[in-house]
């Protein structure tokens, strides 16, 4: 049988890399800076590209190779690079594929450290940003340039929980000679292959359900071959490179992405049912509920619905700050995707520095908390939720 005949989960298990002579049935570790030549030839050879092979951790270890190799193969992709995290994966993505002049479209609603990067930074440089209503996807062509040379969002977006079309993207960017890259850290490769819908470029944050249990810092792009070397040479003279611990963690991690996953959605679901129901809520945004607007959408190109739930608590502001003061059991952290479920009031923490009409443009209103729903037992985290909303 080749891989292709393998499932989802059988190849993130034993994709693996190539035992050494020790026979070893877990993968090892390869805590080293640098590798040795057999000659000059050898090391000549190798600093000129001529022969694929490991110089320094900086460029490749056999660690991030397995890693991004298994993503890689989750996602559709042809090629990818391993950073020290998934900030320095968007920054490096970009930085790589962008010169002084061109422009960016992208989603509204994007994670706060891309937003400052579009608006506070890539300016300095020349580069600008356009962007769309994600509820009026027909507005997109109209932010289109001369120049633009990338289209980028999240699906689902953060933290509204948003479904955007990526079918609809991928037809657009075909259309107009444009870059699609796709933030799918919330949906991971398991749930959503944005490649499949037309998408160039693929970016995880692997610190967030990748790792699932809080302990390592990392992230990844993958996609087609041609840009990625675009993105490894930038990254090898810049050196945001993936440890080589953090991507043995990761690559171990993902043996178990599947099962984990199938356990915080069906959680999320029934979170998300509870919430729904409550009589201090006023609506809730999960992607497999049938209320929320793009439901179609999410069933069509997701498998399931992911482990994140956004809901308005009655209240507003106030009632969002007394809500996290009653948690007991729940985490208040600004991670997510853990095994522990973590709750987070955006509007007086994560986009408190965002007006309000701000936040009101990409659907964050002031009693809008998102959870990350964890591996506990459900009920337990839902009477958690229950007495913090009474």
């Amino acid at each position: 049988m080749n891989d292709q005949e393998f499932g989802f989960e059988t190849n993130a298990i034993r994709n693996q890399l190539e035992r050494t002579q020790y026979l070893e049935h877990s993968v090892p570790l390869f805590l080293t800076s640098s590798f040795v030549f057999e000659d000059a030839e050898d090391m000549r050879a190798s600093f000129a590209d001529e022969k694929e092979r490991n110089i320094y951790s900086r460029y490749s270890n056999p660690n991030t190779n397995e890693f991004i190799g298994k993503v890689c193969q989750m996602e559709g992709a042809e090629s990818g690079f391993a950073f020290a995290s998934g900030m320095a994966a968007v920054y490096s993505t970009l930085a790589a594929l962008l010169n002084s002049g061109d422009h960016i479209v992208s989603a509204g609603s994007v994670f706060g450290a891309t937003h400052s990067l579009f608006v506070n930074y890539f300016p300095k440089w020349g580069i600008e940003t356009t962007y769309f209503d994600i509820n009026k996807p027909e507005t997109i062509e109209s932010c289109i340039k001369p120049n633009t040379k990338i289209l980028f969002a999240e699906s689902p977006t953060n933290p509204a929980i948003d479904i955007i079309d990526l079918e609809l993207l991928g037809a657009i960017a075909k259309k107009h000679n444009l870059i699609l890259i796709i933030d799918n850290c919330f949906a991971t490769p398991y749930l959503q292959q944005p490649i499949k819908w037309g998408a160039h470029l693929v970016i995880h944050s692997a610190t967030k359900l990748m790792d699932g249990q809080g302990r390592v810092l990392g992230g990844i792009t993958v996609g087609e071959a041609e840009l990625i070397q675009k993105i490894y040479l930038f990254s090898r003279l810049t050196g945001p490179s993936l440890s080589p611990f953090n991507a043995w963690v990761l690559s171990k991690s993902l043996e178990t992405l599947a099962i984990r996953l199938d356990r915080h959605c069906e959680n999320a679901m029934k979170v998300a049912e509870f919430l729904e129901q409550h009589p201090n809520v006023n609506k809730v945004k999960y992607p497999f509920l049938k209320s929320h607007p793009q439901y179609a959408i999410a069933k069509k190109q997701m498998k399931l619905g992911g482990n994140i739930v956004a809901f308005e608590i009655k209240g507003g502001l106030e009632a969002g700050r007394a809500f996290l003061d009653k948690i007991k059991l729940c985490s208040l952290s600004p991670n997510l995707g853990d095994t522990r479920t973590i709750v987070t009031h955006p509007a007086s923490t994560t986009h408190s520095k965002l007006s309000v009409e701000e936040r009101l443009a990409v659907s964050i209103t002031d009693g809008l908390v998102r959870v990350s729903v964890g591996l506990e037992t459900v009920n337990d985290v839902i009477a958690d939720l229950e007495q913090a909303l009474s």
